[in-house]
């Protein structure tokens, strides 16, 4: 019973017990709120049975059979668990460990940090423009050296994102992805440097890194231009059998693509891979794009990931550079990778460019509405080099840094495992654990910043297609996740995680903190694993309805 009630009812219990004084009124009053209250009470167990009736009838369906779900529905209003069912179990929790990766990282570097990219000169400019030394840009782990930088301090995204356009939907936030190297070759220019001596650098020491994030296969690194990624697109023939286009973005000696897709039937799906990867002595790559897209679509979209970003960085900004007419080439040969800026030219007029970026507010946006691997994958790295001063060893100073976090947070840490930044192999966490850890962070300064973060059910991000019409939709803020395998032995998937956490805002002005996962589901394709999505949807949808 809230405060406010319980003051009413020791009022008017006083009042009965004098009833020899207030015989009529008080009495008469009494009643008539035990008698809400005792309404209330009924009709919220009422539907708090409703909640559990609907995850029965989920978890019983034969599909599930072999699956394991792990759900806890926390009313962070009232103070107490209205559902919960193996809620102190670990489960493989997918991207929405990304809730714990990103939000760690609001807490220590806060919404208004901005990063700072930085272009240095290594020698003197003549009279006549010629830079007598290298032009160095350090890498300052700004994950979004791309299009996606916009006016007003904010960061564009699509809701499919383009990191996952091939396999599955994907598009590119409109524009430019060069825009911020070509501003930065602007500033060079501004300076007076029109031709480059030496080479065109790239300083990526910032914290050493030398693997994949699982979910994409991008390589985690702190200099980051279009996501590490270009954009191939393919344009089909108007019937089965034809030719195809291929267009890459950006545009970049670093790539050169070979063209074996072909045009397939027309209510065929897109299926596009990348194969036979050939690094060239250059440090260029060569890469032969396969399969086929439906006949009079208007395009298809693959994403490939580049194998050096520090290469692709330098092309990338070669060719920035050449846009303004500086005249600029990357290293001969390709050069090492782990250069360094030297001590003596690393000072504040040494700088003749700058990027900063918009406030971290709008990267944690991109990074948890459209479930971007890669961000989220870099920033314990980031957190251990930026904070904790390890380049070396970044990724475990970055855990460190969280740790230290969660405890202070009050969380049990017997209750979560993470390996990662993206929820890959190694990561576990609790239904309890979850839904305490959104409890934490809702309260805090920057509770608004995250939750505003979230994909909204119906509305955005990577809910944007789900439940479009309930109710529920637009008052359920969550992160997905997903973690499928190929069933080699029959032909099928495997769901090794299927997941949604965060909070719903019920028709009653109640908000609860909740996390539905399940785990070893089994699917036949990618169409029945989006449906076990949108079954734990629903059951976001039905606890709308009950607080």
């Amino acid at each position: 019973m809230e405060r406010g009630a319980r003051k009413n009812v020791e009022r008017e219990t006083w009042n009965v017990e004098r009833k020899d004084r207030f015989p009529t009124f008080a009495s008469y009053a009494f009643k008539v709120l035990i008698l809400l209250v005792l309404f209330a009470s009924g009709l919220a167990a009422q539907e708090h049975a409703a909640l559990a009736r609907k995850i029965q009838q989920i978890v019983s369906r034969p599909e599930f059979k072999h699956a394991q779900f792990g759900i806890e529905f926390y009313d962070l209003t009232g103070g107490k668990t209205i559902f919960a069912l193996n809620q102190d179990k670990l489960f493989v929790p997918g991207s929405t460990t990304k809730l714990v990766t990103e939000g760690t990282a609001l807490a220590l570097l806060g919404p208004d940090y901005r990063f700072h990219t930085r272009v240095y000169r290594t020698g003197p400019v003549t009279a006549g423009g010629v830079l007598e030394g290298d032009l160095v840009l350090v890498a300052g782990g700004d994950p979004n050296l791309s299009a996606r930088v916009q006016p007003g301090d904010t960061l564009a995204y699509t809701d499919y994102d383009h990191a996952y356009a091939g396999s599955l939907p994907g598009t590119v936030v409109p524009g430019d992805p060069l825009t911020v190297l070509k501003d930065l070759a602007k500033q060079v220019a501004a300076h007076g440097i029109w031709r480059i001596q030496g080479s065109v650098r790239i300083d990526a020491s910032l914290f050493r890194a030398d693997k994949t994030e699982p979910g994409t296969g991008a390589t985690i690194s702190p200099v980051v231009v279009n996501d590490s990624i270009v954009d191939v697109t393919v344009t089909p023939s108007a019937k089965e059998g034809g030719p195809t286009a291929v267009t890459a973005s950006p545009f970049l000696p670093y790539l050169q693509v070979i063209n074996q897709v072909t045009t397939g039937k027309p209510d065929s799906d897109a299926l596009l891979q990348f194969t036979n990867d050939i690094a060239n002595p250059d440090g260029t790559h060569t890469v032969t794009l396969s399969g086929t897209v439906p006949a009079g679509w208007e395009t298809s979209l693959a994403a490939y990931k580049v194998k050096s970003p520090v290469r692709f960085a330098e092309s990338a900004f070669v060719v920035a550079l050449q846009t303004f007419g500086i005249q600029a080439s990357a290293p001969a040969g390709g050069g090492a990778e782990d250069f360094q800026l030297p001590t003596a030219s690393a000072t504040p007029d040494h700088v003749v460019a700058e990027h900063v970026s918009p406030p971290f507010r709008a990267e944690l946006k991109v990074t948890l509405k459209v479930s971007q691997n890669l961000h989220a994958a870099t920033m314990p790295y980031f957190l251990g080099a930026a904070l904790a001063h390890h380049s070396d060893d970044a990724l475990a100073a970055g855990f460190s840094l969280e740790r230290e976090f969660l405890k202070k947070a009050g969380l049990d840490l017997s209750a979560a495992s993470q390996a990662d930044g993206i929820g890959g192999p190694g990561a576990a966490f609790s239904p309890n654990f979850m839904v305490h850890y959104l409890a934490y962070m809702v309260k805090q300064p920057f509770g608004p910043v995250f939750f505003s973060a979230l994909p909204i059910m119906g509305r955005d991000g990577t809910l944007v297609g789900t439940l479009v019409n309930s109710p529920a939709a637009g008052h359920v803020h969550a992160k997905t996740g997903t973690y499928v395998l190929y069933d080699g032995l029959n032909h099928d998937l495997l769901v090794l995680g299927k997941e949604l956490v965060g909070y719903v805002d019920t028709r009653r002005g109640h908000r609860l903190a909740f996390a539905l996962f399940v785990n070893q589901a089994q699917a036949n394709n990618m169409e029945q694993v989006e449906a076990i999505g949108d079954l734990l949807a629903e059951m976001a949808g039905v606890a709308y309805e009950s607080e």
